[in-house]
């Protein structure tokens, strides 16, 4: 072990000292929290792992550090509202930094390689361990996300430019989102039937809530503010916020790419917006149409 470290070295060693001791934690209470006996032992067990890094860290630095309160329960939080899968997904990518470097001191400090093979090891266990129940329904909430983004744009699109009152374009988005919901729900019903890790009657549950969430979040605009336009360009806007939020879920708690489903969804939605824009032009010029 080397006698002195240099300076911007300590620092990161620091840092990552903090980050080992509130993993440490983090895991433990999630050990705690979770029914199914076999993650908790896994859980556990890579909090036992975090304590030893942050001993071996230790041993660098020569400091003692205390866990961060606030982290530890923004994660707990995160693990509740969000998910088990995506908390612990997103915690161990917030330590991949750490991993990078001590890849590249590893020559100078061999002890510690010994925590990158470790966190490499935890996120393959991660990976296979964990099941939850919003995850296996997670292609439901797409589909139901999905179809309300790429339907609802393309309508509210079609009635701003057709009909340009504010209130009756969100009136209508509103019926034609619900019945819509409704159909979604039904279809992914009957799709599931078929499917033995999926209930059928969830699978539609979360189709159908996730169709009609993301309804009330885009007529929202037409129901606050009188110009239609402006609701319109409002709406675009909350559409894509709704696409980045939810392909960052996805992208961390799958393991996929977030710029390519985020580009494609978006790509999606604002191009059938944008037709369905036109075609309301066009239907108002030639029939006339005026509310």
């Amino acid at each position: 072990m080397k006698n002195q470290i240099p300076d911007l070295l300590q620092k990161e060693l620091i840092r990552d000292q903090h980050n080992e001791i509130d993993a440490y934690y983090i895991y433990s209470k999630l050990s705690t929290k979770t029914k199914d006996t076999h993650n908790a032992e896994i859980l556990l067990s890579i909090a036992l792992d975090e304590m030893e890094h942050y001993k071996i860290i230790k041993n660098y630095t020569k400091k003692e550090v205390k866990p961060s309160k606030v982290k530890i329960f923004l994660f707990i939080l995160i693990a509740r509202l969000l998910g088990f899968t995506f908390a612990l997904k997103l915690l161990e990518k917030a330590e991949q930094k750490a991993q990078d470097a001590y890849k590249k001191i590893g020559e100078s400090y061999p002890k510690l390689k010994e925590i990158t093979r470790d966190e490499e090891r935890h996120e393959l266990e991660l990976i296979d361990m964990l099941n939850e129940e919003r995850l296996t329904y997670i292609g439901s909430v797409v589909l139901g996300l999905n179809d309300a983004l790429v339907e609802l744009t393309g309508a509210l699109a079609g009635f701003t430019f057709a009909l340009q009152n504010s209130k009756i374009i969100g009136v209508l988005g509103l019926i034609t989102g619900i019945a819509a919901s409704l159909s979604m729900g039904a279809s992914e019903y009957l799709s599931s039937k078929h499917e033995e890790q999926k209930n059928p009657v969830r699978a539609a549950g979360y189709t159908a809530i996730a169709y009609i969430m993301t309804v009330i979040f885009l007529i929202f605009p037409f129901l606050v503010f009188v110009d239609p336009f402006a609701s319109l360009i409002l709406t675009l806007v909350i559409s894509i916020g709704i696409i980045a939020v939810f392909n960052f879920y996805v992208a961390v708690a799958k393991d996929f790419s977030f710029k390519n489903r985020f580009i494609e969804m978006a790509g999606i939605s604002l191009g059938v917006a944008g037709a369905s824009f036109l075609i309301g032009v066009l239907v108002k010029t030639t029939l006339g149409a005026e509310i």
